[in-house]
This record gives structure tokens, C-alpha cells and sequence, in this order.
């Protein structure tokens, strides 16, 4: 069964990213992007910008029948999965497709939970450099998905997706190890997102040596030691190749955690340095650099 229909859930950079190419690819009736009332009209009012473009979008509100979606997109803040995972209810139908760009290493979990494990694929976003300030999106690297069962990738719903982005031009690649590749973007979201934060930077200022980089390379190396207890077992082979996704990446673009403290928005500081703590609490192990980074950046936020 082909995909055929489309549901998009969050706006914000990786939304958009997706949704601008996806409008060019498919007709405007087979794409949804789901919201409320009141951010429908804000964004019919205002015009939602991908680098410099007009997106030319489809909205339906979470109380409107429509024809199943064969693949839905979650591109929330995992602040907000709870509210998206109810909003797409009447878009879910027996061959439903979910895809989670969220950052961290759950937000398949609590999708899988509510609808069922065997709809989910397990998804990376990783090599984009979006920026999304007010309605207007930019980037400069489109970067890829990385998909796959949690392990495994010969099964047809892993067929299915990957012939619709054939189809449509969207670059993926498969993984057939999607559990180890999302505790190595965890692991760069740990580094990367809380440094740049906490530096008030961007992304070159950890492209080059100095103590920003050795924060952020510190900050992941602690998510090396969690994974052997965790059974994920992340090596230095990981720590480089996630430096390099890095290094490909605007040193002008800023990661979503930046976005956030600029705009004065809670972040996502629990997901990551409040994870890392938790798990080194669990397992005995001391995480010394990512508990300054949660109480740095909380300090900051308190003073939203």
C-alpha cells in the first residue's frame, strides 16, 4: 500500500523543513498539518517563511474528520508531544504510519503506548541547521533521516516509507541499529544544544578548539560511560562520527536549545543534562560536567 496522505504535527523548524519540501512533492490535499484554531489563523495571517518562501499549506484542526494518514510527523517540543499525540487521533487509521523527529531517546515510547508499537519506526533527524525565528525559517543544510525498526529494516512498513521518500525526493538512510543511532544523536544534543546555550553561540564557535568544545566533547563523553549500562555501548568511534555531523553543519546556525533561551522559552534542559543526571544517579556514575550545564542553564532560565 502506498503512502498516499500526509499529517504534519509542530510548525517549528524541522515542520516546517519537511512540510515546505513535501508541499512540492505531493498535491496540497494529501498534506495536513495539524494545529488549533488560534495558530491557524496566526499562520494564515502571518505566512510561515522557509528560507525566504511562502509555504503553501493545508490546515486541519484535531476535531476535524478527515481520511486516514498513511504517515504522520511528529515535530513538537517533546514539551508538547503529550497534546500532539491526542490531536492526531482522527488521523489514524489501520495502516498509519508515525515518525518522530523529536530530540532524545522516548518520544517513540510514549507514542507507542498510546497508539501502538507496531505503527512506530524509529527516526533520527540529524545534519540540518534550521532556524526558525517568529514566522520565517531558514537553513542552510537539509540534512537526512535516519530511520529503521528499533532493530531491524527488512519488514514492509520500512519498505513502505523508504519507496514514498524515494518517491519524493526526501534523503533518508536506513539503520538497522535505530536504538544505538538515537542514544548517538542523544548524545550530540547533550553536547552540542546545552554548550552552544550556555555560551550564548553558535555553531562555530564549537567547530573550533577551545573550552567550548572541550565542555561539549565532556558533556558527551558522559553519555558514553551511561550507555554501557544502559546496553547501548557508544565508543569514541561514535563520539567522532557525531563530531563530524557537526563540523558539516553553518557555523552561523543555532541549535533548537539556543532558539529557545533567545526567545526567552523553557528549553529542553530536562531532556537532556536532566536525563544524563538521572541515569548517572541510577547507575553510579558521575556526571559532573552535564550537572553544571542543568544548573548554568536553569539559572538562566529562571530569569525569563
Amino acid at each position: 500500500m502506498k503512502i498516499k496522505n500526509v499529517s504534519i504535527v509542530g510548525l517549528g523548524a524541522l515542520g516546517i523543513l519537511y512540510g515546505h519540501h513535501l508541499s512540492k512533492k505531493i498535491p496540497k490535499m494529501n498534506l495536513r498539518i495539524i494545529a488549533d484554531k488560534d495558530r491557524i489563523e496566526k499562520y494564515q495571517k502571518n505566512g510561515i517563511y522557509c528560507n525566504g518562501e511562502l509555504c503553501d499549506f493545508q490546515y486541519v484542526t484535531p476535531e476535524e474528520t478527515v481520511e486516514s494518514a498513511d504517515l504522520i510527523i511528529f515535530a513538537v517540543k517533546f514539551s508538547g508531544l503529550h497534546d500532539a499525540i491526542k490531536s492526531v487521533e482522527k488521523h489514524v487509521g489501520d495502516n498509519t504510519i508515525f515518525l518522530s523527529t523529536l530530540n532524545g531517546i522516548s518520544s517513540e515510547r510514549e507514542i507507542g503506548t498510546y497508539y501502538g508499537f507496531d505503527k512506530i519506526l524509529y527516526c533520527v533527524a540529524q545534519g540540518m541547521d534550521a532556524v526558525k525565528e517568529g514566522n520565517q525559517q531558514s537553513y542552510d543544510n537539509f540534512g537526512i533521516l535516519c530511520f529503521g525498526e528499533k532493530e531491524g529494516i527488512d519488514t514492509p512498513k520500512v519498505k513502505r516509507l523508504a519507496d514514498f521518500f524515494q518517491e519524493v525526493e526526501m534523503p533518508f538512510e536506513l539503520d538497522a541499529n535505530m536504538n544505538k543511532r538515537q542514544w548517538g544523536k542523544f548524545m550530540l544534543n547533550v553536547g552540542v544544544n546545552q554548550t552552544v546555550a550556555l555560551i550564548e553561540g553558535d555553531y562555530g564557535e564549537i567547530q573550533k578548539d577551545g573550552k567550548a568544545r572541550d565542555m561539549m566533547i565532556s558533556a558527551m563523553r558522559e553519555v558514553i560511560a551511561l550507555s554501557s549500562y544502559e546496553g547501548i555501548n557508544l565508543t569514541e568511534v561514535d563520539l567522532q562520527y557525531w563530531l563530524e555531523v557537526v563540523g558539516k553543519l553553518s557555523p552561523h546556525g543555532k541549535p533548537s536549545m539556543r532558539q529557545d533561551l533567545e526567545a526567552k522559552r523553557k528549553s529542553e534542559l530536562g531532556l537532556f543534562a536532566g536525563t544524563v543526571v538521572e541515569l548517572g544517579k541510577k547507575h553510579g556514575v558521575h556526571t559532573p560536567v552535564n550537572e553544571e550545564l542543568h544548573r548554568r542553564i536553569h539559572e538562566m532560565e529562571q530569569e525569563f
